[in-house]
């Protein structure tokens, strides 16, 4: 049982020293900021990503900043045997997993949906749907208690034209949160996810080029937010810290929308 944490200070709630955590897609953008500040917070990482120079240059760096040990690894989420291969990592380094984060993942616009072809929407459903699954269901063998993190959209909790595989994908993680978090329960493991808006990183600018060379004004649109700007790596970092921390604690099954106000309508 998750204990009642009312006895606690704010700083303690935050605390997350001796926690261990793993952030798949963890080398750059926000899965590199959600480590650092996994980190900040006292945590031991493992920086998991595909691209593993990246991923150790982000270690090195993040050890360096916090004095927290902090570990490269590669991981293909579109591979299951490389998923099970950094989660052993975690318990061999670290001594364990108490927080994961399923970040990784891919966003290429569909296009119009009559012309996607199936090898395309069997890839996006592969990476951000059953790599999450797997990630999280090898952290749940690992853990004695914890957290795991998904990352979905709100293209998860809308319907935008031109997008359609990526949006059902993250539709498919928002239902796999709920269904996980009530099966993972009995395990003193919560299950939440975080649905970011529109968020300036390295990935999405690589996505959005097609766009900036046919004349579409991309900081227009990535800073088009009820709030007057376009969200940044922390903003979705800090999110995700929150949901790891006992200040989360009863928090469970649920999509935290981390989006400026985009969605209200």
């Amino acid at each position: 049982m998750i204990p009642d944490h009312s006895n606690k200070t704010l700083a303690e709630l935050l605390d997350l020293s001796g926690r261990r955590a793993v952030v798949t897609g963890g080398a750059k953008g926000i899965g590199a900021q959600t480590a650092r500040r996994l980190a900040e917070a006292g945590a031991d990482v493992v920086i998991a990503d595909l691209d593993l120079s990246a991923a150790t240059a982000t270690a090195t760096d993040i050890a360096s900043a916090t004095g927290r040990t902090t570990v490269a690894s590669f991981i293909d989420v579109g591979d299951t045997a490389s998923i099970v291969a950094a989660a052993d990592v975690a318990v061999s380094r670290l001594g364990g997993i108490d927080i994961w984060v399923n970040n990784a993942g891919i966003y290429p616009t569909t296009g119009p949906a009559i012309e996607a072809t199936d090898e395309f929407i069997d890839r996006m459903l592969s990476i951000n749907v059953r790599g999450s699954f797997a990630g999280a269901r090898e952290a749940a063998k690992r853990m004695k208690s914890g957290v795991i993190i998904n990352l979905a959209s709100i293209a998860g909790l809308s319907a935008t034209p031109g997008i359609s595989a990526y949006v059902m994908s993250k539709h498919a993680v928002i239902g796999m949160t709920k269904v996980l978090s009530r099966e993972f329960a009995p395990l003193d493991i919560r299950v939440v996810a975080v649905a970011p808006g529109p968020i300036d990183t390295p990935g999405v600018q690589d996505q959005l080029a097609p766009l900036k060379a046919a004349g579409v004004d991309v900081g227009a649109m990535l800073t088009k937010t009820p709030l007057g700007r376009g969200g940044v790596p922390d903003d979705i970092a800090r999110a995700i810290v929150f949901l790891a921390s006992d200040l989360a604690a009863w928090v469970n099954a649920e999509t935290l929308v981390v989006d400026a106000g985009s969605l209200a309508r």
